[in-house]
């Protein structure tokens, strides 16, 4: 393997310097008051080495990174009826953007996309008792850490400003894709966004991705089939509009949250969380994009 922590502080000091690191999101209220210079990588291999740098300890709001842990779970739940509701093709569309939904009835392109999360919120308010709770046990499971949780102030500010995830949700339900009572599957969904986790507790707790399945404490929670097309989804979806630029630049399965933070892996290599909250104009990370180009550059590691 290569020299990562070597690889990490170059990465760090190059990409520290850069003019331009973008804007942090304002539409959700809170977010706005996160300073711009902050900025952490957690990189944890196979073999559960971890290597850090910066602000990696650092807790944020993983916004969009937990739909791929709700698609987690909720494929752990029903299996491949999740794809009775939800396609699996890149948007090519911002993150909450709803003209594809009413062009294709209903039906969103990808899980990674707001409406997408939208069904699968839906699916699990169906299937727990009490989703919120269960969710939250769920990454805890995961990841092994019973101290990760969900930032009230983010959820409440979520609550307040999420128009478009109301319109979205009301659309869908206006074609039956929508079970559940909008308020109640969108009160989930803010709160889902709003799981407040750091770099290094990110890395712990998708290492399943790179695991086949397994956490770090070796327990099964998904085949190794879904994780192949988990992985997959966030290689062709996990950026929105830019999910082309990302695997043209960096070539790894990845996730990006408006919060700043990336996550990205080469199964049963690595898995690598950036964070910094200054956002590029498609709403991904500009130091996250550019150290992760790094990395795959220096280490000379992708799935390419």
């Amino acid at each position: 393997m290569p020299d990562f922590k070597k690889i990490l502080h170059t990465i760090y000091e190059k990409t520290k310097q850069l003019s331009d690191t973008g804007r942090v999101a304002t539409y959700i209220p809170e977010l706005a008051c996160v300073p711009e210079d902050k900025f952490g990588i957690c990189l944890l291999d196979i073999e559960k080495e971890s290597y850090q740098i910066g602000d990696f300890d650092e807790r944020f709001s993983v916004q969009s990174i937990s739909k791929v842990l709700t698609l987690a779970m909720a494929m752990g739940l029903i299996g491949e009826k999740i794809w009775d509701r939800v396609d699996v093709e890149p948007s090519g569309d911002p993150f909450n953007h709803l003209s594809l939904l009413e062009q294709e009835n209903g039906i969103p392109r990808n899980p990674l996309i707001n409406a997408g999360a939208i069904v699968i919120a839906d699916i699990l308010v169906s299937e727990l008792k009490n989703p919120k709770k269960e969710f939250l046990e769920f990454v805890h499971k995961v990841s092994g850490d019973t101290s990760i949780s969900y930032d009230e102030k983010v959820a409440h500010s979520e609550k307040a400003t999420g128009f478009k995830n109301y319109a979205a949700a009301n659309l869908l339900k206006s074609y039956g894709n929508l079970k559940n009572d909008v308020i109640k599957v969108l009160d989930f969904y803010f709160y889902q966004c709003s799981l407040s986790m750091s770099c290094s507790q990110l890395c712990n707790t998708f290492y399943l991705f790179i695991n086949r399945g397994k956490c770090l404490k070796n327990y099964d929670f998904l085949t190794v089939s879904q994780v192949k097309r988990i992985n997959a989804i966030m290689l062709t979806c996990g950026f929105y509009d830019e999910a082309g630029e990302f695997a043209f630049e960096v070539g790894l399965p990845g996730k990006s949250g408006v919060g700043g933070g990336i996550v990205a892996l080469l199964p049963r290599k690595f898995c690598v969380a950036v964070w910094s909250p200054g956002l590029n104009p498609k709403g991904n990370s500009t130091r996250g994009m550019a150290a992760l180009e790094r990395l795959t550059t220096l280490s000379d590691l992708s799935i390419f």
